[in-house]
C-alpha cells in the first residue's frame, strides 16, 4: 500500500512555484497577487483563509484579505467584487464560502470575472473544463489530478466511482476522470445519496473518490483488493481523548480499507494540503495570462 502524501506533494509544488516567482522577480516582473474575500466570522473559514495568506507569503505572492461583516448586504458584496474585477493589481481572487443567508451565493460567484476566478467556480470556467478547454480547474479536483499524476496511478481504462455530486468536488471529478488524457480515460460512475446498492458499485471500482462528508462511510467490505482510494471527506468528530476535543476524520475507514488498497490518501494530510497548493498554481496561471 502506497500513501498518497498530499502534504509532501503540496510542499514540492510550493517549492516549484517559489522558484518561478524568484525568476519573475529577477526579471523585474510583477509577482502574482491573490485576494480573498471573507464575509462574517465563521471560525473554519477564517482558519482556511489564514492558511491561504500564509501559503502566499511562503511562495512570494502578494496577498490581500478583504474582511466584511456578517451583516454585509448582497449589493455591498457585489460592489466589492466589481472593485476587485477592475483592480489590475489583483490577478485572482476567491470568495470564501459559505456566505451568510442574506446573500445569493450563485449570484455572487457569477459576478466574479472568469479571468480572475482562481477557484474555478464560474460557469464559464466550469463549462470550459467540461469541454476539455484550457481553464481554471477547481482547486480540490485539480489537487486530486496532481496526486494521481505525480504518483503515476494508472487511470486509463479503469472504473472510477465518485461518491458525492457537489459542484465543488464530485461533479467536476466525474467529468475530469472521464476526459481524454492522463489522469483520465476512465469509465466513471457518479453515485450520491439516492444511489441504490452502492456497495455493489463500489466493490467493482478500481478507483474510488469519496466526497460525501460522512465519517467512516466507506468500509473494507465495500471495496476490492488493490483499489485506489481518494478520501476528500473531512469531518470533526467529538473525541474527549484529544486536547482539542475532536479529531479529523475522512469518509473512509482508513484503518481497515488501507489493508486492501494499493494507493490511499490519509485524512488529514492527503487531499486537504493539495487544495491550497493548486489555488496558488491557478493564481500563477492567472498572472501569466495577464502578462
Amino acid at each position: 500500500m502506497t500513501l498518497l502524501d498530499g502534504k509532501k506533494v503540496s510542499n514540492d509544488i510550493k517549492d516549484e512555484i517559489t522558484e518561478q516567482v524568484r525568476k519573475m522577480k529577477a526579471k523585474g516582473e510583477k509577482v502574482p497577487h491573490l485576494a480573498a474575500v471573507i464575509v462574517g466570522n465563521d471560525g473554519a473559514s477564517l482558519t482556511y483563509v489564514g492558511s491561504k495568506v500564509r501559503a502566499c507569503e511562503r511562495v512570494g505572492f502578494e496577498s490581500t484579505m478583504v474582511r466584511m461583516s456578517n451583516t454585509t448586504s448582497e449589493i455591498e458584496l457585489l460592489d466589492q467584487i466589481e472593485e476587485l474585477n477592475q483592480n489590475d493589481d489583483i490577478d485572482g481572487f476567491i470568495i470564501q464560502l459559505p456566505l451568510p443567508p442574506q446573500i445569493n451565493t450563485q449570484k455572487v460567484l457569477m459576478a466574479v470575472d472568469p479571468s480572475k476566478d482562481v477557484d474555478g467556480f464560474h460557469p464559464e470556467n466550469f463549462g470550459k473544463m467540461a469541454l476539455d478547454m484550457s481553464t481554471f480547474i477547481p482547486a480540490t479536483p485539480f489537487g486530486i489530478l496532481e496526486l494521481l499524476d505525480r504518483y503515476g496511478v494508472e487511470t486509463n481504462g479503469k472504473h472510477t466511482v465518485v461518491i458525492g455530486r457537489s459542484h465543488i468536488v464530485g461533479r467536476p471529478m466525474s467529468i475530469l476522470m472521464g476526459r481524454k488524457g492522463f489522469p483520465g480515460n476512465s469509465t466513471v460512475t457518479l453515485t450520491h445519496s439516492h444511489t441504490k446498492n452502492i456497495t455493489q458499485i463500489t466493490s467493482q471500482a478500481d478507483i474510488i473518490i469519496s466526497a460525501l462528508g460522512v465519517p467512516n462511510f466507506l468500509k473494507a467490505e465495500m471495496v476490492k483488493d488493490d483499489v485506489v482510494i481518494i478520501d476528500v471527506g473531512i469531518t470533526r468528530v467529538p473525541d474527549e481523548s484529544s486536547p482539542k476535543g475532536y479529531r479529523i476524520t475522512g469518509d473512509v475507514d482508513f484503518e481497515n480499507v488501507s489493508k486492501k488498497a494499493s494507493f490511499i490518501t490519509p485524512v488529514p494530510g492527503g487531499v486537504g494540503p493539495m487544495t491550497i497548493a493548486m489555488l496558488l498554481k491557478n493564481t500563477l496561471l492567472a498572472r501569466e495570462q495577464r502578462m
